[in-house]
């Protein structure tokens, strides 16, 4: 999924992110990103008041499943004021948490 002129900026993505406790896991913030043909997981790791690094997360890798992300999207909260974004799930949430949280004990 190629960003375009249509993609609100990284900085007003994280703004919405920043007001969900749920998107923050470790160091980054996690939503979802439906376009026409896929869906996608996405991180932003924030540093020194910007965008440090964004990138689209391999989801599976990360034990969450397709119906995870599906689910995700139909369940939309109307955090984001962007059409094709969402926030993540709160089972997404917890295996993102399992993995990045419980890592550092």
């Amino acid at each position: 999924m190629m960003p375009d002129a249509s993609a609100p900026a990284y900085d007003e993505i994280m703004a919405h992110l920043q007001d969900s406790y749920r998107s923050c896991i470790g160091i980054s913030y996690y939503y979802i990103r439906a376009g026409s043909n896929e869906t996608a997981l996405c991180r932003i790791v924030p540093g020194g008041g910007k965008i440090f690094f964004h990138e689209m997360v391999d989801h599976e890798n990360h034990g969450i499943s397709d119906a995870d992300i599906d689910e995700a999207v139909r369940r939309d909260t109307g955090l984001f004021p962007f059409p094709g974004y969402y926030p993540i799930s709160i089972r997404i949430e917890n295996k993102l948490r399992v993995l990045f949280e419980h890592r550092a004990v």
